[in-house]
């Protein structure tokens, strides 16, 4: 933090791991504020160090940029509920749940072809062929 209490984008992006397009891209969707500007740079305040926090953990868990949006207006006091929260939770745990369930049959049928073209015993490649039908 500077003496002006504010951070350049670079700094935001170090503290929080984001990308700094990625943090501009959350500017333009309005998912992070527009920060306030000294000549064409860029400064942030501890908010929105915060909240570009939240933000990515929230992505980290797979929610999507419109859920984020959601868990922010929950968060920020636009009629925080925790029932809410959890109800939003609750669907994205069902669609991690699902994405799972079908990487275990891919990894499965991957798994068999593995094996089949370590086999040898075919001629041609199984592998291959299965990626030709």
């Amino acid at each position: 933090m500077t003496s002006s209490g504010t951070i350049p984008i670079g700094e935001l992006s170090r503290l929080t791991g984001c990308n700094i397009e990625t943090i501009r891209y959350y500017e333009r969707i309005g998912i992070l504020p527009a920060p306030v500007r000294r000549g064409r740079f860029r400064r942030y305040d501890t908010s929105g160090v915060r909240r570009l926090a939240f933000v990515r953990r929230a992505r980290e868990l797979g929610f999507p940029l419109d859920t984020v949006r959601t868990l922010l207006f929950l968060a920020e006091g636009g009629g925080h509920s925790c029932e809410q929260a959890r109800e939003v939770a609750e669907i994205q745990l069902a669609d991690v749940l699902a994405k799972r369930a079908d990487l275990d049959r891919m990894a499965v049928v991957l798994g068999d072809l593995v094996q089949a073209c370590g086999a040898g015993d075919a001629a041609g490649c199984p592998l291959l062929e299965a990626l030709s039908d």
